[in-house]
């Protein structure tokens, strides 16, 4: 008698050897993996034609866990590198994925120019309020009032409103989901797949390691209870309301508008200027 084999549903977006994935017990990242990946699947997206780029975190890994042109960058340069794929080869999907720390710490400004640039780039961000992987330190968005390893009597930094940011910087497409809505937010990342021009998604999840055993919530299904009670959705809110404290947690989509995209732009700019040497009017060609 052959005995059967499990084959995960998922097994052709994932690279062998690299699954179970070894993020903590409790983790939203690999609900956050689970999800993009489904997302593909219904967009039947071709994984020659995807590229997954992240920087250093806890949710850096998953680049290393998808079955397709994938980079581990540099502490915040993920965006920066994902610029420059995307520029070169327009014909790709190229997407994001970093924790707060690692894009808006020491990636900021990276983050808020390629917004503003409405660069085709999908960013999807994992934000556990906290810097998980390097011992629980505080970031740039850790609520008011909570407790890390290097705020032990609570944090009295005003943390930034990521949606608020993204949507201030130039980004057509935003949103905010926890992990605790698996299917609101595979749709919202095959809208932003879909979508032509810079594109955000925050999505909570859960450090119960870190995060989450300084601030009463160390047991993972205890968090995810939490969270289903104090996340509200609000679509189409200004997303400066759409506020985030250990009380509430505004969700949603906050963001929907359609404005000239900057590669589209930039290879426009370099045929007409190709058209110009031609003719003769300028005497260099690119």
């Amino acid at each position: 008698m052959t005995e059967a084999k499990l084959v995960h549903p998922l097994e052709k977006y994932t690279r062998k050897g690299m699954i179970p994935h070894i993020w903590c017990a409790g983790c939203g990242d690999g609900i956050i993996l689970t999800t993009f990946l489904r997302a593909i699947e219904e967009l039947q997206i071709d994984l020659d034609k995807l590229v997954v780029v992240s920087g250093i975190g806890c949710i850096g890994r998953i680049s290393g866990y998808i079955y397709t042109d994938a980079f581990h960058t540099t502490h915040g340069r993920a965006i920066a590198f994902a610029l420059g794929v995307k520029v070169v080869r327009p014909d790709l999907h190229v997407v994001v994925f970093g924790g707060d720390g690692d894009l808006f710490a020491i990636g900021g400004n990276h983050f808020i120019h390629a917004a503003r640039r409405n660069i085709d780039i999908k960013v999807i961000c994992a934000n556990n309020f906290n810097y998980g992987m390097t011992g629980g330190q505080f970031a740039p968005t850790t609520p008011l009032h909570t407790y890390t390893t290097t705020t032990p009597y609570r944090n009295i930094e005003h943390p930034f409103n990521l949606v608020y940011l993204a949507a201030a910087s130039g980004a057509v497409y935003v949103a905010r989901w926890a992990v605790i809505h698996p299917r609101r937010l595979k749709e919202s990342i095959k809208k932003a797949l879909t979508k032509r021009g810079f594109t955000f998604i925050e999505v909570i999840s859960p450090c119960p390691s870190e995060y989450g055993r300084r601030n009463k919530l160390r047991d993972p299904l205890e968090y995810m209870r939490r969270l289903k009670e104090i996340c509200v959705i609000r679509h189409h809110i200004d997303p400066a309301d759409a506020e985030i404290s250990p009380e509430r947690i505004i969700v949603g989509e906050f963001v929907d508008i359609e404005k000239p995209e900057y590669t589209e732009l930039m290879w426009d700019q370099i045929r007409k200027i190709r058209e110009m040497a031609e003719r003769g009017e300028i005497g260099f060609a690119i």
